[in-house]
């Protein structure tokens, strides 16, 4: 049964961003401008704050969050 993953503001920004791009790399840059547009500064460290945490909390969940090393972040199913 699907549940609602509660999540706050700057997460669910990261989250979206991949869901967005699912299947696709998604840049470190890209991420920080999703949050610049809230009106947030996201340097790299911080996001990978938020991706360390969104992993943390998919992990019930069948979707992962994978990191290509030099390019970005990749949401996929956990067992695909």
């Amino acid at each position: 049964a699907e549940r609602p993953l509660p999540l706050p503001p700057r997460e669910h920004a990261v989250l979206e961003a991949l869901i967005v791009k699912q299947g696709k790399t998604v840049s470190k840059q890209a991420i920080a401008d999703g949050l610049f547009a809230m009106n947030d500064s996201a340097d790299a460290d911080s996001i990978e704050i938020y991706v360390s945490r969104l992993r943390k909390k998919l992990e019930p969940c069948d979707a992962a969050i994978f990191t290509l090393r030099g390019l970005g972040y990749l949401l996929k199913p956990r067992h695909a």
